[in-house]
């Protein structure tokens, strides 16, 4: 009789983690930055429809990185949960807190009881009556949460982008600092050359001025006029392939043409 295949509880974990790691390696970067009005979301990504930065509650924003139909359905979780206890209790009840803990929990749940994990990175970020306030909480692919201040970098260049950010970043920087601090590192963890033209920003705040629901985009015209030193436009926007796919398909991000299940 043939010995049964058997393979320890530290492998299977560390195969796990290398495969989730990969998979979001693969993907393109997303800055969440404090600036000192609020809250500041910018990703690589050319897509007008398929997002990186969304939503979640009035003054609660997501960001992810990683394959996009699994991002996604964490999102629209994350929306009905928030709906579902502001309306049985108060809107103020709402936090990034109590989102981000239920979402390390499921998190922590598909890491450990499924065989394939998720390859997602999120942050969900809440803007307050004032910096201190502020709350940003990164979740990886596994479950584990950290409690950011200042900024916090995604993705494939991540380490590169931490370093170039912890070196201009400082608090009190205005919008227009910000976003020009957020895509300088952007283009320079993405090597020599690369360049970011506006209308491949995807750009969102948590604006501290404004009633209530705080989240809100900015549009192409609004980043060429903070971006005045951006690459140009590129010349088809219907032409872009992906949110972060080469055509080699090496990266995770989702291939509008191809459908959500290809990844993001």
């Amino acid at each position: 009789m043939s010995m049964p295949f058997y393979v320890s509880p530290e492998q299977i974990i560390k195969d796990k983690a290398d495969f989730a790691r990969k998979g979001i390696a693969r993907g393109r970067s997303v800055v969440v930055m404090e600036y000192d009005g609020g809250i500041l979301f910018v990703a690589e990504n050319p897509s007008r429809a398929l997002h990186k930065v969304s939503e979640i509650y009035d003054r609660i924003g997501f960001a992810a990185v990683g394959k996009y139909n699994e991002f996604e359905s964490l999102r629209v979780a994350g929306i009905r949960l928030a709906d579902m206890r502001g309306f049985s209790y108060d809107r103020s009840d709402v936090s990034a807190r109590s989102l981000a803990n239920a979402y390390a929990t499921t998190l922590g749940t598909i890491f450990t009881e499924t065989q394939k994990p998720y390859e997602v990175e999120i942050v969900v970020a809440e803007v307050g009556d004032d910096r201190d306030d502020d709350q940003m909480y990164r979740l990886r692919f596994d479950g584990s949460v950290a409690d950011e201040k200042g900024f916090v970098a995604m993705g494939g260049s991540s380490e590169d982008l931490t370093e170039t950010l912890a070196s201009d970043w400082r608090v009190g920087l205005s919008l227009a600092e910000a976003l020009q601090v957020s895509v300088a590192g952007l283009q320079s963890a993405g090597g020599e050359g690369h360049r970011l033209a506006p209308d491949q920003l995807e750009v969102a705040i948590l604006d501290r001025a404004r009633p209530r629901r705080k989240f809100r985009r900015l549009t192409v015209e609004q980043l060429r006029e903070m971006l005045p030193d951006a690459a140009p436009d590129h010349p088809d926007p219907e032409a872009t392939v992906d949110v972060g796919i080469p055509p080699s398909g090496a990266e995770r991000d989702i291939d509008p043409d191809e459908g959500a299940g290809k990844g993001a």
